[in-house]
């Protein structure tokens, strides 16, 4: 008999319905002295509306719908039963608190899908994806979750499992009853054999860059002197106004995290304290913050002015960025003059030359050179100082959002592929698979170079036992417990 377990399967929160879980072989029993009738049977599958009493007092707390679920036939295999309660924190604790006064205890985090995968309900690359289904941060990541649900990660590893399964046989036939070796023709074609299923597993693997991006996405880190617009940026990028906008130099003292999705890809954004030397203690605490935050980002947005030449700050921003993955952001463009425009597209360059005279293919000069002109000079200094080419500096004004959907296609393009935009096939989304699955590619290609220099059979199946073991971790076949311990410490209590 397995112990019962219970905890709420829906988000902690106010909510119209909240749902308590209880599995084990005494669900039904505590259930009925949660409705005051111990012989309480219900027929599985059917939602019964029932009154909830607290059995020592005999007090009503709540009406409920319960569905009862009879093992096997149920998420977990065993006896299951959901009571949904009305919303409220306060009434959804006191009914699990009450199962635990009736011998249930409170289940660990996803002990309801490790149940699931000891009782052959699910694999374990299916229960993982039931942690990916709930922590989908895009449609894409979600759909990506579905499929694996829906087993088809697994359905792709069989037929590789079995093949190499078969070479293994094979030569452990041979081990056992041939003296000589392998006759060359049968050599051969276990050798075919065993180069199909590394490419095989070679060609899943290479799916986890787009993967990866559309389950974890990417993290940005907005950076810049004090006070050229990173938290107006901020803010019109993820589309409220989450940072504090002032004409002060020095508002943000501390990082300021949010998330939000560019097409199919998560982005992280992080809004960094203006980067100068400071002799206030806190705000040198926030710019060594932003220091640290530009080094573990993907992508670093370095923001200038375009209304002011480049300082010497913006100068030590730009070399502390070499060698590092970045965009150039020149924000502010609106103060530029309304008649030079934003780009000149006979000449091609960014903007109007900044000499003041006329532009090449053009009909007047600028008799003031204005704001233009500033920025025309930043982006000859770029290119000329840092070899940025004025084709990688993006314009954009954080005030009247022009700019903003450039930019948004700058900050995905270097991480952006095909299969992640388009996420029509099925992606390894996860690190561990994919390590098990370059692991098991490395066995296999070393137990070729093995068969090609007439090793003995015996050290051959060495790489190839392996290979087959790394390829079940995936599904759970091979899986120790403290990798499982491990793997289900991640879910949410109610999974």
């Amino acid at each position: 008999m397995s112990e019962t377990i219970v905890a709420l399967a829906t988000p902690t929160g106010r909510s119209g319905i909240g749902v308590v879980r209880l599995s084990g072989s005494g669900s039904l029993a505590v259930t009925g002295k949660l409705v005051g009738d111990e012989a309480f049977d219900p027929k599985p599958r059917l939602a019964r509306l029932k009154k909830l009493v607290d059995p020592d007092s005999g007090e009503i707390i709540d009406e409920a719908v319960i569905t009862y679920f009879k093992a096997p036939h149920s998420f977990t295999g065993e006896d299951v039963v959901e009571i949904s309660c009305h919303g409220s924190p306060v009434l959804l604790r006191q009914v699990i608190d009450l199962a635990l006064r009736l011998d249930a205890r409170l289940a660990e985090p996803g002990e309801f899908s490790l149940r699931a995968l000891a009782n052959g309900r699910i694999d374990l690359a299916e229960a993982e994806a039931i942690r990916d289904l709930i922590d989908a941060r895009t449609v894409a990541s979600a759909r990506q979750a579905v499929r694996q649900l829906g087993g088809e990660f697994s359905n792709q590893l069989q037929p590789i499992k079995d093949e190499l399964l078969d070479v293994i046989v094979v030569l452990e036939s041979a081990l056992e009853f041939v003296e000589d070796d392998l006759p060359d023709v049968q050599n051969e074609s276990v050798k075919n054999k065993l180069r199909h299923v590394a490419d095989s597993v070679g060609q899943i693997a290479a799916t986890f860059k787009a993967g990866r991006l559309i389950r974890e996405g990417i993290r940005v880190a907005l950076v810049g002197r004090p006070n050229v617009g990173k938290s107006s940026l901020f803010n019109a990028l993820v589309g409220s106004d989450r940072a504090i906008v002032t004409e002060i130099a020095g508002t943000t003292r501390d990082q300021i995290h949010e998330q939000f999705t560019i097409g199919n890809i998560p982005v992280s954004l992080i809004d960094t304290a203006g980067l100068r030397e400071t002799a206030d203690r806190v705000e040198s605490i926030g710019v060594e913050r932003s220091r640290r935050a530009m080094a573990d980002a993907d992508l670093i947005v370095v923001m200038l002015d375009a209304s002011e030449p480049l300082t010497t700050e913006d100068t030590d921003i730009l070399k502390s960025i070499a060698g590092l993955n970045f965009i150039v952001v020149l924000n502010k463009i609106d103060l530029l003059n309304a008649e030079c425009g934003m780009r000149n597209a006979e000449s091609g360059r960014a903007f109007p030359s900044r000499t003041g005279g006329a532009a090449e293919g053009r009909g007047g000069g600028i008799a003031d050179p204005g704001y233009a002109s500033i920025a025309d000079q930043i982006v000859g200094d770029l290119e000329s100082a840092f070899r940025i080419p004025h084709s990688a500096v993006i314009p954009v004004s954080a005030k009247t959002g022009q700019g903003i959907d450039e930019l948004e296609t700058a900050i995905v393009a270097p991480f952006s592929t095909e299969d992640a935009t388009a996420s029509s096939g099925f992606l390894v989304t996860d690190a561990r698979h994919h390590d098990l699955l370059n692991r098991a590619k490395a066995e296999i290609e070393h137990s070729l170079e093995l068969l090609d220099s007439r090793a003995s059979e015996e050290i051959t199946l060495i790489g190839l036992h392996n290979a087959l073991r790394y390829l079940g971790q995936i599904t759970g076949e091979t899986t120790t417990e403290d990798m499982l311990t491990r793997i289900f410490s991640t879910f949410c209590i109610g999974k």
